[in-house]
């Protein structure tokens, strides 16, 4: 049985806390779906626009219960943003908060509660899409790219299930959703939580406000996920104070966790006796592909850890050639039922069959030591040829991270030239900075400092994953 289906052994169970209060069990939630699809026919594609809220929450799984597929979206996306997804895609109907109802104006309104509005769009495409096809994610956030990953019924179903068996997730568990939804990380909790039969506790505040941690002690919180500018921010806001005595998991993921946040972590949750587990993933891989246990948090600084139960990773040279040997660099491969179908950036995509079969060319380099855990070496084009020498941006920003831990950076460049931005502060005397960082860099690349540019920047421009904008640095060279 997939996890989005109605079990009767957790029809009585609690699935959705809210921060007023409201407490709604898997039965409620799924006569909540089935209200507000109705009118909505087996194989249709809908835009939902999410919240972590119980009406997002239930359309997603009623509509994948019903044969219809969702295409999760950023509620923040601008009207000309989804005037182009709806021009693209062509979806037969929009669930969309209230508050962004001014983007769908002229729709014919089916289903309103007050907090979420069902519309038709008055499409009606001529062909349907492949029988496979059980959801659209996006690959870009908040950016309004058309690109979607096509993922099926198996992939959701396969690594929701490996997650909940290696985070060893339980029905008294109750996970905050910390993360938006339509992002792939923050969609993994909700999908290993349903399908142990857990328990969400609602809210779309962030780390930084006073409210998310009253309602996380309140709720008796046991699991939370960040990813890492997250765990950055709880360092500052000094969660090792905060008395948090029904939290037993942390997980990360979305990116690489600093050396030093690792080993502040680890040790940490040793104390505390937290489980905190570092993963890897991509939405290209429904969500995760790798997890270092918990154990082995301190004794495995840097590592992705090892594949999901019922994955394989493998790595191959240049040439596509295996690695077998242990410390040598090469392209990560991963093999897995989570391996989604393929790309899609129109409607007429969504007809296309499994075009990955089961294997992900993740585009990162990693290395693999002797006991089988696997560590990133950065992503293969993100790498420069500065002064004939191969530099990798992901290296640089992990150095420049080390040393000036207080502020945010990232890294790009073109050709001979390596960018630096790096986060301002109302102090700083700026060319005395940039010498120094220059200079810095020189010394621990042995490249000249002409090699090197340092802007700054009021913040570095993230998604709503937390994710570096690159692309926007990048019109800054």
């Amino acid at each position: 049985m997939n996890f989005y289906e109605e079990q009767e052994k957790n029809r009585e169970q609690v699935m959705l806390i809210t921060e007023t209060g409201e407490r709604l069990t898997y039965r409620q939630v799924y006569k909540l779906a089935a209200e507000m699809l109705h009118f909505v026919p087996e194989g249709a594609l809908v835009f939902l626009f999410c919240k972590n809220q119980p009406e997002s929450i239930a359309g997603y799984l009623g509509m994948l219960q019903k044969g219809i597929v969702p295409a999760l979206l950023d509620p923040g996306l601008e009207k000309d943003q989804v005037r182009e997804l709806l021009r693209r895609y062509r979806p037969e109907y929009c669930l969309y908060p209230e508050e962004i109802r001014e983007k769908f104006t002229g729709m014919e309104i089916l289903w309103d509660n007050g907090h979420y509005r069902l519309s038709k769009t008055g499409e009606t495409p001529d062909k349907a899409f492949h029988p496979n096809l059980a959801l659209l994610l996006s690959t870009s956030g908040s950016t309004g790219s058309p690109k979607m990953v096509r993922l099926s019924r198996k992939n959701l179903q396969s690594n929701a299930r490996s997650i909940g068996e290696y985070l060893e997730i339980t029905r008294e568990d109750r996970a905050v959703t910390s993360l938006p939804m339509q992002y792939t990380y923050g969609l993994s909790v909700i999908n290993s939580h349903v399908e142990r039969g857990a328990a969400l506790l609602l809210t779309d505040r962030t780390v930084f406000e006073k409210e998310f941690w009253e309602f996380v002690k309140k709720e008796r919180a046991t699991s939370m996920a960040g990813v890492p500018r997250t765990y950055e921010m709880l360092k500052m806001l000094r969660i090792h104070q905060m008395d948090l005595p029904d939290l037993k998991v942390l997980t990360q993921a979305g990116g690489h966790l600093t050396a030093q946040l690792q080993e502040y972590y680890g040790t940490w949750c040793a104390d505390k006796k937290i489980r905190f587990y570092i993963m890897y993933g991509q939405t290209e891989a429904t969500a995760r592909m790798s997890y270092l246990p918990w154990q082995k948090i301190l004794e495995k600084p840097g590592s992705i850890g090892i594949p999901i139960p019922g994955g394989r990773f493998a790595l191959a040279d240049e040439e596509g050639k295996l690695i077998e040997g242990a410390g040598q660099e090469g392209e990560l491969i991963y093999y897995g039922d989570n391996v989604s179908m393929g790309y899609a950036a129109c409607r007429g995509d969504l007809e296309k069959g499994d075009e990955r079969r089961g294997c992900l060319h993740t585009g990162d380099l990693a290395k693999r030591d002797t006991e089988g855990f696997y560590y990133i070496t950065g992503r293969k084009k993100r790498f420069l040829k500065v002064f004939g020498m191969r530099v990798s941006l992901d290296m640089l920003e992990e150095i420049i991270k080390k040393q000036y831990p207080d502020r945010d950076a990232a890294c790009t460049g073109m050709d001979d030239r390596a960018a630096v931005f790096i986060e301002k502060k109302p102090e700083d005397r700026e060319a005395e900075l940039e010498e120094e960082i220059r200079n810095f860099l020189s010394a621990r690349t042995r490249l000249h400092r002409s090699a090197f540019s340092v802007r700054f920047v009021s913040r570095i421009p993230r998604n709503s994953s937390g994710k570096v904008q690159y692309a926007q640095l990048e019109k800054q060279l």
